[in-house]
């Protein structure tokens, strides 16, 4: 949400030869009557409160706004909502992907007259360039959201959101949009296979995701401070997590088998994150210099050839983003393309680059995968309901999407009631 505290409020002032009392917002000078007047002073402080609620912004006449004048203030107001530790997050990108896709169409013309059949016009430009149904129905949704903000904030009639959402979402089987497969769980063996070709550090992260089903946001900030373990079971509280918008806790058990993996990076500050790039990249020089051939009497002193002032340095902690790279890279190298694996870019053509990327895509595996597995064996044995709290999921509809039912189950049901 939009800072308010910060806002500078433009002061009551006066038109001396009018003797009108006035206040300047946003380039327009308004009038607001007999200078020192009651109603002078009601109405200044009304538009001020307006304005200040609004952003730093006028609210717009329901005349004059367009789609574009109605999209750049929800994108205003969003970029301050849809926020978390200080950064925006993905919701406001895929709202602004939203916006650029109905800007060329409708952003000149009049946010009153956006009706389903112009949403629909949209909606078939998203499935044009190849987006899923569950996405365009998610984007869809943010587009109606979107207008429902601009009834709310007077800058359009509240007929148009009302309208926009009679429009029924794409069903499964009757619409061009492409389904998106399942995420399914990785194969441990597929996992065994990879920890040989990542770091040490990285190997552990993914032990640890692969044992506590923990998200990868989760894993990636996990510090000493944050863990309770005054118990056998130790508890794990992430400083954030992906519901907390919503007032929900969330706790990550950690058994026996869990603190074997996470008690070495337990030995430092408190507040440090405990899976560190800059450790794992001094273990990485650490492990040259022991692999280095040539004697320390010749070629380049340890350290030496570095460059000075790097353009990326290893950071304080992995993201979910250098988290995944991470697994990408070794699944590139633990199942390599059996003809041109061997060969590097430079040497093949246009084609073969293709080939082998097209490989890769289906060898690669990610780190929710591994939530995926831990979801599956934790329902195989205990059932939904320990997988819903192992997962963390409010509800029990949610974890089936994590937990793929065992078909082994249901054959030995089969085979024993014909």
């Amino acid at each position: 949400m939009s800072n308010a505290f910060s806002l500078r409020v433009p002061a009551y002032g006066r038109h001396k030869p009018t003797g009108q009392a006035r206040v300047q917002i946003d380039g327009r000078t308004i009038y607001l009557g007999k200078y020192g007047s009651q109603e002078s002073r009601e109405a200044y402080h009304r538009i001020t409160k307006e304005w200040v609620r609004n952003g730093g912004t006028l609210p717009h006449s329901t005349d004059i706004t367009t789609v574009g004048e109605a999209m750049v203030a929800y994108l205003r107001f969003a970029k301050g909502y849809y926020r978390k530790n200080g950064k925006v997050t993905r919701e406001y990108e895929a709202i602004r992907g939203c916006c650029r896709i109905i800007n060329p169409l409708y952003g000149r013309s009049p946010a009153a007259e956006f009706g389903p059949l112009r949403l629909k016009t949209v909606r078939q430009e998203m499935i044009r360039a190849g987006h899923s149904r569950k996405y365009v129905n998610k984007n869809v949704g943010r587009i109606v959201r979107m207008f429902k903000w601009a009834a709310a904030e007077e800058l359009l009639p509240a007929s148009v959101p009302q309208a926009l959402s009679m429009v029924a979402g794409l069903r499964q089987g009757r619409t061009e949009a492409p389904e998106c497969p399942p995420v399914p769980p990785v194969d441990d063996a597929i996992v065994e296979a990879t920890l040989e070709h990542l770091p040490a550090l990285v190997a552990d992260m993914v032990r640890l995701q692969r044992l506590t089903g923990m998200r990868p946001s989760e894993l990636c900030i996990l510090r000493p401070c944050d863990l309770d373990r005054s118990g056998t079971i130790w508890i794990y509280r992430p400083e954030s997590h992906k519901t907390e918008h919503h007032g929900r806790d969330r706790l990550v058990l950690i058994g026996p088998r869990s603190q074997a993996v996470l008690l070495r990076y337990l030995a430092r500050d408190s507040q440090c994150y405990c899976f560190r790039p800059v450790d794992s990249e001094a273990k990485r020089r650490a492990q040259a210099q022991i692999d280095r051939q040539t004697p320390l009497t010749c070629g380049n002193l340890p350290g030496t050839n570095r460059v000075s002032n790097p353009k990326k340095k290893a950071g304080e902690r992995y993201t979910t983003g250098s988290f995944r790279r991470a697994i990408h890279r070794a699944c590139d190298k633990a199942f390599p393309h059996p003809q041109l694996g061997s060969k590097v870019w430079a040497e093949m053509s246009d084609s073969q680059i293709d080939e082998v990327k097209k490989w890769q895509s289906f060898q690669r595996w990610s780190p929710n995968q591994l939530r995926h597995s831990a979801a599956t064996e934790v329902r195989r044995e205990f059932g939904l309901e320990a997988a819903q709290i192992i997962l963390g999921h409010s509800q029990a509809n949610v974890t089936e999407v994590y937990a793929e039912r065992d078909l082994a189950v249901g054959l030995r049901v089969a085979a024993k009631i014909g």
